[in-house]
């Protein structure tokens, strides 16, 4: 007994054209669809796509949280950064007027000789305002009454309890010996000869100097 197939077209119209092939028959489309899907879609393959997808979802949510950290890390400089030029500003700002209320003169010559190379826009200028600050700063311990015959031993010989700035002095004086050694191979931004020259000034000022 033949066995009828459920997928052929039984209109006695189309049945027997190409019209009544199970091709043609959506029902049987869909179910081969469904067959081949069950066959790709095994537990072993989803388990796999799941794992696959799973990896995905934690890389971009690492991403995500490294770009977020980033951002905040770079806003963070970008404030220290826009802190530091506004203070800048006003230090300067604050060296001018004072010039302006003497007259254009400062009280120690030396001094503005200092500050005439600070703000030149050569580099050279910048190291010659480091090197004349040391020699004033040499000229101060020594008038402190620090013994020692360079500014190094001086430094040896001077006390935190009476030297506040104590370590600043040998930061600056360290780098002024770079200067000094290194010659033109020592780079230094006017970023830098402008906090080493500050440094400089609050020593000065700690003993009434300039």
């Amino acid at each position: 007994m033949n066995s009828v197939d459920p997928y052929v077209n039984t209109n006695p119209i189309i049945k027997d054209s190409i019209l009544g092939s199970k091709f043609f028959n959506p029902e049987f489309l869909f179910d081969q669809g469904v067959n081949i899907l069950g066959y790709i879609f095994t537990k072993q393959t989803l388990e796999i796509i799941y794992a696959i997808l799973s990896f995905f979802s934690v890389f971009f949510i690492a991403i995500i949280v490294y770009v977020t950290i980033r951002m905040f890390e770079i806003r963070k400089k970008e404030h220290a950064y826009l802190h530091h030029e506004i203070h800048e500003f006003a230090h300067n700002q604050a060296l001018k007027e004072k010039k302006a209320q003497e007259g254009g003169v400062f009280r120690d010559e030396r001094w503005r000789r200092v500050l005439d190379y600070l703000f030149s826009n050569n580099e050279n200028d910048w190291k010659l305002a480091i090197i004349e600050a040391d020699l004033m700063l040499f000229d101060l311990l020594k008038q402190l009454g620090f013994k020692g015959d360079t500014l190094g031993d001086k430094l040896k010989d001077a006390k935190q309890d009476t030297f506040r700035s104590l370590n600043s002095a040998w930061e600056v004086h360290n780098i002024r010996n770079k200067i000094a050694h290194e010659g033109s191979s020592f780079e230094i931004s006017s970023h830098e000869a402008k906090r080493v020259i500050a440094l400089y000034e609050k020593i000065f000022q700690e003993f009434g100097f300039i």
